[in-house]
């Protein structure tokens, strides 16, 4: 489907590709991987057409469509999510409208027996069996599947965009590139922003109903239950492994293994051709063979060794002033986006010194209670930042803050002061963006290097009160190790919101946990937060909205037979959540099948040769009614889960 050819880029004196060839063929599920900064993300804009290579084709046929889901993408503000996501079937849209012309002239014109009637009548024919083959007007229901699977609720659905975080907008992209069906996905790092449902049903879904697949991600997982192929970029060039990442890790293990031993052959025969050319140089009686040792040395091709990225990222937060005894005092804060109430009656304490976690679904009122504290947004209530506190703080979006048409250095040039200005090189170099790799424009830079050089920009004024959200989006394992040893050892004052549980082990001391319009205290670790919610995942612990559990000095003691049949009544409400949830898969399961057998059928039934077989035509009718009958019932399973999960949070 796309064919790359002899492929090379450049951006500086080395190149970042050379001699790259590969195909990308139908239902191929290819993973991209690579050390930050190998490539991956440009290789995705160049499958796609939005960025040129220096040398080299890549060959998509004409009628192969490309759906590319970026790391950073501009957002429109002004829609309803429902609307926003009906932007993907305008191609619907413009044929119904067409169809709609057509009709309204075959109803006013008269001249039935003419040639040109009977043309119009024979277009309107075939455009109207193709717009039934593509769906119909039934792409609402579609719409609504999709949506639904990647977290929003009905009530959603007629939302602005505006009012929702960055992550929950870039769910509403991903659902209008899943709608349009392309023949190629290409996704970096896609599960960044979901939490663990929404990436459990956008694995079914590109098994099941997705074409040709290329992913960019961290998420180990993620990539083994989706991927069959993996192409790695190393050393400037791109390795085909025909097997799923974890396969591709045991075979990318012995072919360095063989390489190495291959290399050491190499240096080991090298090293005596030299000392013989050394030996005997001067010998008369040696000078045919000496010459033959020279030759023989001009020949040998170098052995090149898988590159490994052993550099370490060092972090070291600068030592700040002392604060007052309580950075953060909330009391009794509300925000609400229209009608929408994110959260309501938050009251908190932030001791200096405490390191704590904001954990809770996206959209529950994390980021937005941050952005209550930095004071960016309006909010009813009281909310005390404390006495001396200097907050530093990083955004999700802050890489996306970085000025392009600038290079790295210049980036922290134009923001260090004073004496900083004279360790920028080695600021830059323990960030791994030492050296010629300083002179980078930051337009070419990956999602992990533009997190690296925001996060500098951060160390460059001492804090005391560390704000980060998410701050391990598109950062690699080595690097989150590396973020995280750092906030362990700072002096201040952190709120870390994040989904990561390995990243908040041991890092964390308290977890508040957002949920129903709700912000709920939970004393100890990560793990001691997910054991009392009997969880392994933190999406897992607040897939369910616990009512929080009022403090010994705040509540009335209450009898323990109220407190056993609440229980009792909650679990029973939570089993007939989770089999609806069951029904409502289970459905969906039937349509991908369904949907999945009448592209085949549309694609036998456009041949030529298959034009009068009754037995596909006759197939095709009673899948589609299949289809048709799945999608209400789908419908009316999604509307009795909405509504015993309302009874739940009310």
């Amino acid at each position: 489907m796309i064919s790359v050819e002899n492929l090379k880029v450049e951006f500086s004196v080395n190149p970042l590709f050379r001699d790259v060839s590969f195909v990308v063929g139908d239902r191929d599920r290819i993973a991209l991987v690579g050390k930050n900064g190998a490539g991956k993300s440009t290789m995705l804009k160049i499958l796609c057409g939005k960025q040129k290579p220096t040398s080299g084709t890549v060959s998509v046929p004409t009628d192969t469509t490309i759906g590319y889901l970026p790391q950073v993408m501009n957002l429109s503000d002004d829609t309803t999510v429902r609307e926003e996501t009906r932007k993907a079937f305008s191609n619907h849209t413009k044929m119904k409208a067409r169809l709609d012309r057509m009709q309204h002239e075959m109803s006013t014109r008269t001249d039935y027996e003419s040639d040109d009637y009977l043309a119009l009548v024979e277009q309107f024919s075939q455009e109207h069996d193709r717009f039934m083959m593509m769906g119909g007007e039934n792409y609402e229901a579609e719409m609504e599947r999709t949506l639904t699977g990647l977290g929003f609720e009905q009530r959603d659905m007629e939302r602005p965009t505006r009012e929702f975080s960055g992550g929950w907008r870039m769910r509403i992209e991903l659902a209008k590139i899943l709608l349009q069906h392309p023949d190629v996905l290409l996704l970096d790092e896609p599960t960044n922003h979901l939490d663990i449902e929404s990436i459990q049903w956008l694995e079914r879904f590109l098994a099941t109903s997705a074409k040709a697949v290329v992913l960019v991600s961290h998420d180990r997982a993620f990539i083994n239950n989706v991927t069959n192929r993996t192409l790695e970029i190393t050393c400037g060039r791109v390795e085909d492994y025909k097997v799923n990442y974890d396969h591709y890790v045991v075979l990318r293990r012995e072919r360095r293994e063989q390489q190495i031993r291959a290399y050491e052959n190499q240096q080991k025969e090298i090293a005596d051709i030299r000392a013989f050319i050394d030996r005997f140089r001067y010998q008369a009686t040696k000078a045919v063979q000496v010459q033959q040792r020279i030759k023989q040395l001009e020949k040998i091709v170098p052995v090149e060794v898988d590159d490994v990225d052993n550099r370490v990222m060092h972090l070291k937060f600068p030592p700040c002033l002392r604060s007052g005894d309580f950075p953060i005092i909330c009391d009794e804060v509300r925000k609400d986006y229209g009608e929408h109430t994110v959260f309501d009656h938050v009251t908190l304490t932030i001791r200096r010194g405490e390191k704590v976690a904001f954990v809770g679904k996206n959209g529950e009122g994390k980021s937005t209670l941050v952005k209550c504290i930095m004071g960016e947004i309006p909010f009813t209530g009281k909310l005390k930042v404390g006495h001396n506190v200097q907050i530093g703080y990083f955004a999700q979006n802050q890489a996306q803050l970085l000025d392009e048409s600038i290079t790295i250095f210049d980036t922290i040039d134009r923001v260090a002061t004073g004496e900083m200005r004279l360790k920028i090189n080695d600021l830059l170099g323990a960030f791994m963006f030492g050296g010629e790799t300083s002179e980078k424009m930051v337009k070419v830079l990956s999602g992990g290097e533009r997190s690296r050089l925001a996060m500098i920009r951060l160390l460059l004024e001492p804090v005391n009160l560390l704000i980060l959200d998410e701050p391990t989006n598109h950062l690699d394992m080595q690097s989150k190790d590396v973020l995280k040893e750092a906030i362990k050892a700072f002096d201040g004052t952190v709120i870390v919101v994040s989904h990561d549980r390995e990243f908040l082990d041991g890092l964390v001391t308290k977890v508040y946990e957002f949920g129903g319009g709700k912000v709920t205290e939970h004393l100890g670790g990560i793990y001691d937060y997910l054991l009392a919610h009997n969880a392994e995942t933190i999406n897992e612990a607040v897939s369910v909205n616990n009512e929080p559990a009022p403090s010994a000095s705040a509540a009335e003691p209450q009898p323990e037979s109220t407190n056993k049949q609440s229980y009792q009544e909650h679990k029973e409400q939570q089993k007939k959540i989770r089999k609806a949830e069951r029904a409502v898969e289970e459905t969906e399961k039937k349509i991908a099948k369904y949907e999945a057998r009448i592209t085949e059928l549309d694609n036998l039934l456009m041949d030529p040769v298959n034009a009068s077989n009754m037995e596909l035509v006759t197939e095709y009718t009673s899948t589609k009614a299949l289809l048709d009958k799945e999608n209400d019932r789908w419908m009316e399973l999604s509307e009795a889960l909405e509504e015993l999960r309302t009874q739940t949070n009310d």
